[in-house]
Formats: structure tokens, C-alpha cells, sequence
């Protein structure tokens, strides 16, 4: 330390002070240990600043380490894990090529069906690559939040699980298997689906708010709120507050997303059939979240949970006879790709999405745009314009 900071810090933390509690106070902390009941505070602290599918993802994860390891060690899963059982874990899980070419994993028959049968598992056999590796960071943040030595950092672990990727790969399997793209025909033939009852009436909104505003995730959609959502000249203006890409909630340029045409109608007239069911049954008028669960009384209640609209756009989905496989996620990567088809400039479209980075959104743009370039067709001469040709 230099002779200035030196001088800086003994200017403002003398060296011989002493300050005592008061008779009666709170005892003396140990300065290399933490309180239990600090140690709660820091898990309360931790689990209320992650959102909520996280924490659930980390809890499946942890309960099926803990079910996997008790079956196959035959006691109860204790931390740290010795890198030697993090490296069986993933052989069990992985598919490789055996002698014979064939797909194999490390799992015992008996342990697989015992897993199954406990319901920690959905099927036999090899989970996907994509739930192997969530699996592996689970317990690897599981260390790392408890201070304890990280099997996971071990070189051997990361050796393995980067071959593996690569191997899976040769293969041609992919970590993520990315949901369809909700782009506007599709979206279209759900939109038909929605009368004019009041489920319909709201599923309509719904469906428009989320793609129009820029593809609005589950958790953005169900936050959205009469006090956050306000009509203005033209339409509405979303003011969003915590997200994926924004965990602190703080305020930004691109936190106001729009709400207009189409969409704009369409959510005046769910509030409007809101506030005329709302007075018929003698209920206040509409507050809180946006889009409301729709009881057998016909009355609007209690605000949609992320889990049903989910189930909202796979019902619409069943009704106009589409791929079961489009999810609500579907809309978010379904407005990034119809945006590129229709040359909706980069930046445009992340202003709406939140997106932090380019490199989020170009595989969209560049899957949109695919069937556009024109280096695709250069033994089709005629297929390019006449601004095209003064260029060249």
C-alpha cells in the first residue's frame, strides 16, 4: 500500500478507536463466522433477487441430484460432492457411440426405472443434452453460493462435459431445441380462434399485446398492470419494470414499449367488456394485472400466472390446428423473425425486445432473412431488380 492510501484511510478510520455496544446489546459477532440467522437473511436475500422459474429450475435440479445420488450410492447426498461422482453422474446421463455404433448411456437399468418410477424422471433413458448441462451447473452454483470447494471447476469435469458437447455435436444433436417462431400467419390463424366472449375478448389482447409490444415473455405479460399499462394519444404504453434482461428493474430508455393498432383495439376492448361484466355483477372497476382468469361466473377475478398463459397459447394453438410444439415463447421469437423478414431495422426490433445484444437476436434475423439473399440466386439472374443491377 501506498504511502497516500495510507494516509487517506487513517484519515478516515482512526486507528484507535474502539467503539463498544451498550450494556445489554446485541453480543459481540465472530468476525470469520456468519450467524444463522444472517445465513437466512443471505438465502432470503438471494432467492428474492432471482426470478422464480429459476429458482424453481434449481430445485427440480437439486431434488433429482439428491434422488440420483441416494439410488446410487445408496445414502444421503451430502455436500461437497467429490469430483469422482460428478464424473459418474455425467457418464450415466451422456449418450455415446459404443463398438458397435449404437447409442448407449451409463445408467443402470434398475437405477433408471427407480428414478422413473419416484417421478423424477418422465421416461427412461438419456435426458437431453441441454438438461445434463442445466443439471451440472445446478450443482456447480449449489457450491459456489455455500463456499465450499466446486467439483465442477475441477479440470477433469470440464475436460469431460466440453467433449461431450463436441461429440454430441458430430452427431448432429443440438443443446437447445428452440420452439417455433409464432411469426404473422400463424399468429393470424390463432387470432381467428378468438371471438367475441369475453375469454375471447382476452385471450385477443393477450395474444396481441405480447407479439405487438416487441414479444413479451410469460413473466413481462402477467406483470403488466392498469397502473403500468396507460392509454395514451394513439394507443398504450407499456412501462416495464423487472426482466430477464433488466433483474434490478432500473429504469431505461427502452423500458417504454408500445401498444398500437391492432393490438391497441384489442386491449380497449377486453377492458371495456372487463368493466361491463365487472359493474353487472356489482365489482369494483378494474384494477391490478392486465389479464384476469375468467371463473365459471363469467366474471373476470384474479390476475393470469405466467403458467397460464402458457396454457392459453397452446389452447389456441389446438384450436387452429397448429404444431403442438409453438409455446408462448413461440411469440417472443416469432416477432424477432417476422421484424427481419419484413427488413425491420436490428436495432428497432431490440429496442422493443430489451435484448442487451446483437448476438441474442441475429440467429432470428439471420433465419428470417435466409430465404432473401440474393447470393442464393446467382444462377436465377432475372430474380434481381433494377436497382440491383446499376450496383453491380
Amino acid at each position: 500500500m501506498s504511502d497516500l492510501a495510507r494516509a487517506a484511510l487513517s484519515s478516515v478510520v482512526p486507528s484507535d478507536l474502539l467503539l463498544l455496544p451498550p450494556d445489554g446489546a446485541t453480543p459481540l459477532l465472530v468476525v470469520d463466522e456468519l450467524p444463522e440467522s444472517s445465513q437466512a437473511a443471505v438465502r432470503a436475500l438471494l432467492d428474492q433477487g432471482e426470478s422464480p422459474n429459476t429458482v424453481r429450475s434449481y430445485r427440480s435440479g437439486l431434488r433429482y441430484w439428491a434422488a440420483w445420488f441416494s439410488v446410487r450410492y445408496g445414502r444421503r447426498l451430502a455436500l461437497p460432492l467429490p469430483v469422482p461422482v460428478v464424473l459418474q453422474f455425467i457418464v450415466d446421463h451422456a449418450e455415446r457411440l459404443d463398438d458397435a455404433a449404437r447409442l448407449v448411456h451409463g445408467l443402470p437399468p434398475a437405477v433408471d426405472a427407480a428414478l422413473v418410477a419416484a417421478g423424477h424422471k418422465a421416461s427412461l433413458g438419456a435426458p437431453a443434452l441441454a438438461t445434463l448441462v442445466h443439471r451440472v451447473s445446478v450443482l456447480s452454483k449449489l457450491h459456489q453460493l455455500q463456499g465450499l470447494d466446486n467439483p465442477c471447476d475441477d479440470g477433469r469435469v470440464r475436460e469431460l462435459m466440453a467433449r461431450m458437447r463436441r461429440g454430441y455435436a458430430r452427431r448432429g444433436a443440438q443443446q437447445v431445441n428452440a420452439k417455433p417462431a409464432l411469426t404473422r400467419e400463424p399468429l393470424e390463424a390463432l387470432l381467428a380462434t378468438c371471438d367475441d366472449s369475453l375469454v375471447g375478448l382476452r385471450d385477443r389482447a393477450l395474444l396481441l399485446f405480447a407479439f405487438s409490444s416487441g414479444g413479451r415473455r410469460r413473466s413481462e405479460v402477467v406483470a403488466a398492470t392498469l397502473d403500468n399499462t396507460r392509454r395514451q394519444a394513439g394507443g398504450w404504453v407499456y412501462q416495464m419494470g423487472v426482466s430477464k434482461s433488466n433483474q434490478a428493474g432500473r429504469a431505461r430508455g427502452d423500458s417504454h414499449k408500445p401498444i398500437v393498432g391492432r393490438a391497441a383495439e384489442a386491449l380497449q376492448a377486453w377492458l371495456e367488456a372487463w368493466q361491463r361484466a365487472a359493474a353487472a355483477a356489482g365489482q369494483p372497476a378494474p384494477s391490478g394485472g392486465l389479464f384476469r382468469r375468467i371463473g365459471k361466473s363469467g366474471v373476470p377475478g384474479a390476475a393470469l400466472s405466467a403458467q397460464s398463459v402458457r396454457l392459453i397459447v397452446q389452447a389456441r394453438c389446438a384450436l387452429a390446428g397448429l404444431d403442438p410444439a409453438f409455446s408462448a415463447h413461440s411469440l417472443r421469437s416469432g416477432f424477432v423473425t417476422e421484424a427481419a423478414q419484413q427488413n425491420i431495422p436490428m436495432a428497432e426490433t431490440m429496442a422493443l425486445t430489451g435484448h442487451r445484444s446483437p448476438a441474442s437476436v441475429l440467429g432470428y434475423f439471420r433465419k428470417g432473412e435466409v430465404l432473401g439473399m440474393r447470393g442464393a440466386a446467382l444462377l436465377d439472374g432475372g430474380t434481381m431488380d433494377n436497382n440491383d443491377k446499376k450496383k453491380r
